[in-house]
């Protein structure tokens, strides 16, 4: 596999070019020519002027390509408007098949309906390219239909665009097939001497806090944690709603969870309604996070992965890069990211409007990222392997700055999250039993009672109240530590219980007296644990007090009742297992 690099600003130059390339591929042994074309120029007619150009010179060659933001060349950000990668095959058994559909939100099935079908037919296919026109579009279901394609399969490739962000224009094309505003090409690729390898890279890395997605519709994000969207990034940030949000937000885009992973979300715009509008689709009741990204801390990650794809040892690299990245560095730097992949093997690409590979066989479309595919024919050429994280790769010898603010604030914030569980679990735990103390027992009776009424709750509720006997004269008799130790006792007994049961709460009411409330079960099962608890106190031996024994009272919930009604029914069971000789069990309906 070889790979030329050429441009187009004029035919005369072009044909030149051209004919070198004609000229190589007649002194080696070639098999294909596939075109990838790249163009920030707009211009419909000389995009397929340049397309007929190579329908003449090379017409046995295969070509697709897209509109752009900007190109990528020989590994950094391109001077031409068109720039043209043409990868030359030298192995037999490579094949390959180009398909062009329409592609909107209501047909995108039908492109990957005939995308399925080609793979199935050809089961020499690995490897799927695709280039994509997707403004305006959710991707989910798309991306859906894409992971029921044949296990195995890679797919990598990224969304035409236009250099001028605002502009929803762009378009897709391919030989035999013209011009789509509204489309996707697929390049499939294949066979046994055929390799590929892709991977995405970030760069930009999570903050600890979680946000609840609680309102959005495709792209429009408005709510997090029931407040409108905008309020994250002007409370935690300050960042405010006015003509820098974008360019302050790239800094801070979203990580969305989504199939295991981070997917990167970039907020571009916030509404009247304070809600955001977002690079791509989002979805309701699933869960964000602030991302950070700084220029070291971003290519730090670069050299990482790309060690990754150095040691695949490609003979052709291929870029897709968010847009938004271009945006975030700057045309003066944003070569920083791709110009090391030059130094494994031949580099260009695009930057796209959203990047999209597969991963474990789930399709996923992401923004704010760097999608690589590395490619070659047969084995490795040489066991020399590039050292991506070498020298001329200028390895950080030092943590960035910016890693060392966030770990302090991330652990202090570990801390802080720590105390305030430990403080909510002390404002309604028992001190001594760890039980819920009785303000909580209470609230989660009354609950209980008015999900039931509402009818959104189980209408089997049941009380269990037990009060160890003759306790007064533990205390008096042992001292309050053997007291304690027979409440302790008592409590672990509960809980064990409590265990064995769904929907079961253990608190304690007051002194030596505690409650069981149980949901969704049947009186039988409820005296049976009535039963277990009394049975299996009477069989401790305290150190000092010997055997001690608990009276219980059990009754369920009458259609209706008040929870203070429902409890004082209790108490009364209670008291007359006392009355009855204690150690006892009684129902009362």
């Amino acid at each position: 596999m070889k790979q030329f690099h050429l441009t187009y600003d004029n035919d005369k130059n072009f044909e030149k070019e051209l004919e070198e390339i004609r000229q190589w591929c007649d002194r080696n042994t070639v098999y294909k020519i596939v075109f990838r074309l790249f163009t920030e120029d707009m211009d419909k007619s000389r995009i397929m002027h340049v397309c007929e150009i190579l329908d003449r010179e090379m017409p046995e060659a295969l070509y697709f390509g897209c509109t752009s933001n900007a190109n990528i060349l020989d590994g950094v950000l391109a001077e031409a408007k068109i720039i043209l990668m043409c990868t030359v095959f030298e192995y037999e058994t490579t094949q390959m098949l180009l398909l062009q559909f329409p592609f909107l939100e209501e047909n995108y099935k039908d492109a990957v309906d005939g995308l399925k079908r080609c793979c199935e037919e050809n089961p020499w296919v690995n490897s799927v390219e695709m280039l994509a026109t997707i403004m305006d579009m959710s991707m989910r279901g798309f991306c859906d239909e894409m992971s029921t394609l044949k296990k195995g399969i890679q797919v990598f490739g990224g969304g035409a665009f236009n250099p001028n962000m605002d502009d929803e224009s762009a378009g897709v094309f391919s030989k035999g097939n013209g011009f789509l505003e509204h489309g996707i090409v697929f390049l499939l690729m294949g066979g046994k001497d055929f390799h590929a390898y892709s991977r995405f890279i970030s760069g930009w890395k999570p903050l600890k806090r979680r946000f609840h997605i609680t309102k959005a519709d495709k792209e429009v994000l408005y709510e997090l944690d029931g407040k409108p969207a905008f309020e994250v990034y002007k409370r935690f940030l300050n960042i405010e709603k006015n003509e820098n949000f974008f360019s302050n937000t790239l800094e801070f885009p979203l990580f969305l969870e989504r199939d295991g992973l981070n997917i990167l979300r970039c907020p571009l715009a916030v509404n009247d309604d304070d809600s955001l509008v977002m690079s791509s689709d989002m979805e309701e009741d699933a869960y964000v996070k602030i991302a950070y990204g700084d220029p070291e801390t971003i290519l730090s990650s670069i050299r990482m992965d790309g060690q990754k794809i150095a040691d695949f040892q490609p003979e052709v690299i291929e870029t897709f890069s968010c847009a938004a990245r271009k945006a975030f560095w700057g045309d003066t730097n944003i070569s920083k990211e791709t110009v090391m992949f030059k130094e494994v093997a031949p580099t260009a690409g695009f930057y796209t409007h959203g990047e999209f590979i597969r991963i474990d066989d789930i399709m996923l479309n992401f923004n704010v990222t760097l999608v690589i595919a590395a490619m070659r024919e047969g084995e490795p050429k040489t066991q020399e392997k590039v050292d991506f994280r070498g020298p001329v790769f200028q390895k950080l010898d030092k943590i960035p700055m910016i890693w060392r603010f966030v770990s302090f604030i991330e652990a202090s914030t570990a801390e802080l999250e720590a105390m305030n569980q430990i403080l909510s679990l002390t404002a309604i735990t028992d001190g001594l039993t760890r039980l819920y103390n009785r303000a909580e027992i209470e609230r989660r009776i009354k609950n209980a009672l008015e999900e039931a009424a509402n009818g959104t709750g189980d209408e089997r509720i049941h009380l269990i109240m037990l009060d160890i006997d003759n306790f007064k004269r533990v205390n008096d008799t042992y001292g309050h530590k053997e007291g304690d130790e027979v409440i302790i006792a008592l409590s672990d007994v509960m809980q064990q219980v409590a265990q064995e049961i769904p929907e079961t709460s253990v608190g304690r009411w007051g002194g030596e007296e505690f409650m069981m409330l149980l949901i969704g079960n049947g009186m039988a099962a409820v005296l049976d644990a009535a039963e277990k608890v009394r049975r299996k106190f009477a069989e401790i031996v305290f150190e000092k007090a010997g055997h001690q024994t608990v009276s219980v009272g059990v009754t369920r919930m009458n259609p209706g009742e008040s929870a203070d009604k429902m409890c004082s029914r209790v108490d009364k069971a209670l008291y007359m297992a006392k009355d009855a000789g204690k150690n006892r069990v009684i129902k009362l309906d």
